[in-house]
C-alpha cells in the first residue's frame, strides 16, 4: 500500500486540475493565438503563470486504485501490475485468462 498521504494529496490535484481545466485551456487557446496582440497574449501568459501549480493536469499520476500504487499502472484499468495479475489469476477480471503458449 502506498501512503495515504501521497494518494489524498493525488486527489486533491486531480480535484485542483478539472476545477482550472476550462479557464486553463482558454488562457492556453489565448497565448497559441496569432491574431491576437502580443500584449494580450503576454497577459495571458502571466495569469496563466498565477494559477497553481497542481491545477496542471500534467501534476496528477497515475495510480493504482486499490493499492494506490504510483508505477507499474494501466491506464484503461487504473490498476497496478501486481493487482491486475491477482485479479486476473483469481477470475475476477471479465475475458482475461492467463496465457500460454
Amino acid at each position: 500500500m502506498a501512503k495515504t498521504s501521497a494518494v489524498e494529496k493525488n486527489k486533491r490535484r486531480a480535484k485542483l486540475a478539472a476545477r482550472y481545466e476550462p479557464k486553463r485551456s482558454k488562457l492556453k487557446a489565448t497565448i497559441k493565438d496569432k491574431d491576437v496582440s502580443p500584449e494580450e497574449r503576454f497577459e495571458a501568459a502571466l495569469k496563466l503563470a498565477e494559477l497553481p501549480r497542481n491545477s496542471a493536469k500534467i501534476r496528477v499520476r497515475n495510480r493504482c486504485e486499490l493499492t494506490g500504487r504510483p508505477r507499474g499502472t494501466y491506464r484503461k484499468l487504473k490498476l497496478s501490475r501486481n493487482m491486475l495479475r491477482e485479479l486476473a489469476s483469481s477470475g475476477q477480471i471479465p475475458g482475461m485468462v492467463k496465457s500460454s503458449w
